[in-house]
């Protein structure tokens, strides 16, 4: 197709990408260093070659329109396959650097995922890793749009996204139970499925994977998860574990979010009796994206990366 027949540019595109994501022309100029008056005059032009709007202007902050969304579905697809392409490019001519781009659910981007980076880079100095963290739903998103290259998620992948990706098991994070250094309990090398009860629990809220996961996990050991008693409901990991610091109750977390803690003394890991409580974490892969060589290191490694960061 002759270039003058195509409906926009792929600097168009980024531009209207950046104005989606950044809410505003004004952001979206200082973002790509350019005019708000460039950006404003770009999205005119794209919006008259496509004959629709694109933002809804009438409101402080931009918002899609219909035709917005659709478009930006579409770009994110498109300027994906140009950084893909330049990779593929890159690869072809041998070169001894490149970029990775991960994707991680919240426990597990924070806590795991920046020692397995620095373990990656130390082996591989000349490959610029980039991490995105947000919810397992939105990785595995990222993952069949092709804006990250492998995805390592603790979440429940939607069913539609997992038929259309690679989900590989790939290790097990054990959630351990954290009580203040004061607690009586801490004394005791276990304690008992009963003694749950006693507790007051410091909790995720109720959508959260790693609540899903532990109260699945006790209700299998016997334990009724309605008796426990929940002191409050917070949306981090970080704020769990200060509360918990503080002596305001127990609390379920990742393992791999409490090391520097357990080795200042500044709280303590209590064993349940005969109960163990893990999740699987998951490589999540898009068969149809172009596999670089830094994405291929880094799948083969990754497990021996996992095993040397805890």
């Amino acid at each position: 197709m002759n270039r003058t027949h195509l409906p926009f540019t792929l600097e168009q595109l980024v531009i209207f990408r950046a104005v989606a994501y950044d809410g505003s022309f004004k952001n979206a100029a200082q973002s790509l260093y350019i005019t708000q008056p460039a950006v404003s005059l770009q999205i005119q032009n794209l919006e008259k070659q496509l004959k629709t709007i694109l933002f809804d202007r009438s409101k402080k902050q931009v918002q899609l329109t219909e035709s917005g969304n659709l478009l930006l579905r579409y770009g994110n697809r498109i300027l994906s396959l140009c950084e893909e392409s330049s990779r593929a490019l890159d690869d072809l001519s041998h070169l001894q650097s490149g970029k990775l781009i991960l994707g991680a659910s919240q426990t597990t981007g924070t806590y795991l995922m920046p020692k397995i980076i620095a373990l990656f880079r130390q082996q591989h100095p000349n490959i610029q890793v980039q991490l995105n963290v947000d919810s397992t739903r939105k990785i595995a998103w990222k993952a069949v749009n092709g804006q990250i290259d492998i995805g390592i998620v603790g979440g429940e992948i939607p069913l539609k996204l997992s038929k259309i990706l690679d989900v590989t098991p790939c290790v097990e994070d054990e959630l351990a139970l954290i009580l203040p250094q004061a607690h009586p309990f801490v004394k005791r090398t276990h304690i008992k499925k009963e003694d749950l009860y006693s507790l007051k629990f410091i909790v995720l809220d109720s959508g959260s994977t790693i609540r899903t996961v532990v109260d699945d996990v006790l209700v299998q050991n016997g334990i009724d998860v309605t008796r426990l008693k929940i002191e409050m409901e917070l949306n981090s990991i970080e704020a769990i574990k200060n509360a918990v610091q503080s002596g305001l109750g127990a609390a379920f977390v990742s393992v791999s979010a409490i090391t520097k803690e357990l080795e200042l003394g500044l709280l303590s890991w209590v064993k349940i009796d005969d109960v163990t409580i893990k999740r699987m974490l998951s490589l999540i892969l898009n068969p149809n994206r172009y596999k670089s060589k830094a994405s291929e290191s880094f799948t083969n490694e990754i497990l021996t990366l996992f095993l040397n960061s805890i």
